[in-house]
């Protein structure tokens, strides 16, 4: 009897390291994405988007406060994106939120809630290869009063 609950014991010790690692991962990724485009970090954006990325958004109108579709955004212009945040020095400000939530972990995909300078976004991973890549993106733009 004293096997199996030791044997039961480790199990659920590694299932706990394990679900911590994703957790961090998943962390890890969604920091790349915000930072990629905060400090025009194509190496990061490389790092964690998935190259069949999409990313579709609303953003607020000025004159009539309606929120409209601002467009998608694929991988390749996530990557040129970040060059021009680079290439013009045009980095968020340092108090900039940066905020990961993860939502929801399964086996192979998750669920993460980010909250950057440009709004809220609701992020898709799946993980490949056991590295954990930003396959969707749907954000919203902040509210301007």
């Amino acid at each position: 009897m004293k096997k199996i609950i030791i044997v039961c014991s480790i199990c659920l010790f590694a299932n706990s390291i394990h679900a911590q690692d994703n957790r961090a991962m998943i962390e890890r990724a969604c920091l790349d994405y915000i930072e990629g485009f905060y400090e025009g970090d194509t190496s990061k954006l490389i790092r964690c988007l998935n190259p069949t990325l999409y990313k579709f958004g609303y953003w607020q109108d000025k004159k009539t406060g309606k929120y409209l579709p601002d467009g998608n955004m694929t991988w390749q212009q996530a990557i040129d994106y970040a060059k021009r945040v680079f290439e013009k020095k045009n980095f968020a400000k340092a108090a900039a939120p940066k905020k990961v939530e993860v939502l929801d972990i399964m086996n192979s995909i998750a669920a993460v809630k980010v909250t950057a300078w440009w709004g809220i976004d609701y992020i898709l991973l799946a993980k490949q290869d056991d590295k954990w890549m930003i396959d969707q993106v749907i954000w919203e733009g902040p509210l301007k009063s």
